[in-house]
């Protein structure tokens, strides 16, 4: 079980991915899942990523964050937003280079758009240390800074993938 929720809205082709609560690795799966479907969309238009709700969130999410406007960018040449008042949250977001793939607002959305909540299910261990993998290989795309934080993770990852195969 999660401490976390995702929740979702659209209006327009402009796509919310609301995150409230400790987001952590286990909702990555549903996060991928879910964005991979939206981008495939005809009514998609931008995305933004609301964490005005997040208490926390692991490297694993911030490494699908960065997937999702890594691949926006790349599919529609759009800069996705991130709305961000915690200022834990936002120092952890520059720290990993978030403004060079990400316009970062810190005032909330002024929305009255209705939220549904993203269903969250527990993936297999092989999918979800696969999304952990992915996920830390963006961020390690972002900057130097984060491909030395992150390298051993990786290197360990990738090892325990080959001796699962």
């Amino acid at each position: 079980m999660t401490s976390a929720k995702v929740l979702v809205a659209e209006q327009d082709g402009v796509h919310v991915l609301k995150f409230v609560g400790d987001v952590r690795f286990t909702v990555g799966h549903a996060i991928d899942t879910f964005f991979n479907a939206l981008i495939k969309g005809d009514d998609f238009r931008s995305v933004i990523i609301d964490l005005t709700e997040t208490v926390g969130i692991d490297s694993t999410s911030l490494g699908l964050l960065a997937k999702i406007s890594i691949q926006t960018k790349k599919i529609y040449d759009i800069v996705p937003t991130i709305i961000s008042t915690n200022d834990d949250i936002t120092r952890i977001l520059l720290s990993m280079g978030f403004d060079q793939v990400f316009l970062i607002v810190k005032e909330p959305m002024d929305s009255s758009m209705e939220l549904g909540e993203l269903l969250i299910h527990n993936a297999p261990e092989h999918v979800v240390r696969e999304k952990v993998l992915e996920a830390h290989k963006v961020l390690m795309e972002l900057n130097k800074k984060n491909k030395l934080v992150f390298k051993d993770l990786v290197a360990a990852l990738e090892h325990e993938r080959g001796l699962a195969s």
